[in-house]
């Protein structure tokens, strides 16, 4: 199979195993740790043009390329990542990994537990944070030998890490985008991600999260977790566009089957993710959401955290984004601005809504690409910032 010619290509994933304890902020400690890891493009010889990607919820390392000839899937964010595109590793060496207490290779909770006679972590797993992650974040840069980052980017729980870097870590990063997300999640918010959820934690098939020990799996819960949260990811005007009000067979059955195209899909969807996902990582990484709040450490003030970066930042929003809404991106923007902060704001007129960030969308593209700046950019950075 040949590939595009803007696309990365063959990418083979790297494990990067990190042997010393992780202490938690929940107060719990990893005695050791794995990280899987994609990278794209080449680092330069002063290590001037690394980029960071954070990944979503239900993301992973495998943000571009294919893993085989036959692969007709490439990585979730391939649309923005290759030869020539808005992250361009013709000039750039993109970082991508998997979080821990993710289920794509990184230590979480279907890993063996060394302290458990090497049974599946499963609900022992510790409840991570934003912070535990950059933190981990940190860690493979070191080992990359990556002093600062030219730009960390993420979209919606990916932009809560962006930010998050900003603050921990402000002399690693000269740029960070912020992309579809907020500085904290709204009541609303965390009341879907309950929902979501108790749906996992109410399937008989969940074992107190022991699901993997008595040969069961919690699908049903994770389906309806999925279709709910899948529900908040879409615009209404993008629901009315691609389903309406659309009958499957054409006619009312008169039953609880599948009637409405809408159904069929959010079923399809629910399917295809309980395939591929683990429920106790998906009770971790909602739990990660709802705990995120940089203002927590500053009195309760969001003004007050944003004294606290260094680099440049992009901060994207989309109008049909119901899920985080522009409003929630303003609050940043409105943060940096009141410290002075170099911001660029964009709110983007797309239809897709929260999953609009994941969409070759041209102004979306352009406004990403103009930011980065390329090999012209790279080459004009005094290299005394590194």
């Amino acid at each position: 199979m040949s590939f595009p010619s803007d696309s990365v290509g063959l990418v083979t994933p790297q494990k990067f195993q990190f042997e010393q304890p992780l202490e938690l902020e929940c107060g719990r400690v990893l005695p050791r740790f794995d990280l899987m890891v994609e990278t794209y493009g080449t680092l330069n010889a002063d290590q001037s043009n690394a980029i960071l990607i954070c990944h979503a919820l239900s993301g992973h390392h495998h943000a571009a390329g294919f893993h085989h000839e036959d692969d007709k899937k490439a990585g979730w964010w391939d649309s923005c990542i290759g030869p020539g595109k808005a992250i361009d590793t013709n000039h750039f060496f993109v970082v991508s990994l998997n979080n821990i207490g993710g289920c794509s290779g990184s230590t979480g909770p279907t890993s063996p537990n060394p302290e458990n006679e090497n049974r599946p972590y499963g609900p022992d797993f510790p409840l991570v944070t934003v912070r535990d992650w950059v933190k981990t974040q940190a860690m493979l840069s070191d080992r990359l030998g990556i002093k600062v980052w030219y730009a960390v980017i993420g979209g919606s729980l990916g932009g809560m890490q962006a930010l998050q870097w900003s603050l921990d870590y402000p002399d690693r990063l000269q740029k960070c985008a912020i992309i579809a997300s907020a500085p904290k999640l709204s009541a609303q918010n965390i009341a879907f991600n309950e929902v979501a959820r108790q749906s996992i934690l109410s399937d008989p098939d969940f074992h107190h999260g022991r699901y993997l020990e008595n040969d069961s799996y919690p699908k049903r819960g994770l389906i309806l977790a999925r279709m709910v949260g899948h529900i908040t990811y879409l615009s209404e005007e993008a629901m009315k566009q691609k389903f309406g009000r659309d009958l499957k067979s054409g006619k009312f059955m008169y039953g609880f089957d599948v009637e409405f195209q809408v159904e069929s899909y959010l079923r399809y969807q629910g399917e295809q993710f309980s395939r591929n996902f683990d429920a106790n990582t998906y009770l971790i990484m909602t739990k990660a959401l709802d705990y995120f709040d940089p203002s927590r450490e500053y009195e309760h003030s969001l003004t007050k955290a944003m004294s606290q970066p260094k680099c440049k930042f992009l901060v994207i929003s989309f109008t049909t984004d119901w899920r985080f809404s522009p409003s929630r991106s303003q609050e940043l923007v409105d943060a940096l601005i009141d410290n002075h902060k170099p911001v660029s704001y964009l709110d983007i007129d797309a239809e897709q809504g929260h999953d609009s960030f994941l969409f070759p969308i041209p102004l979306y593209v352009k406004t990403l690409r103009a930011f980065l700046g390329g090999e012209q950019q790279l080459q004009s950075t005094p290299q005394e910032q590194h």
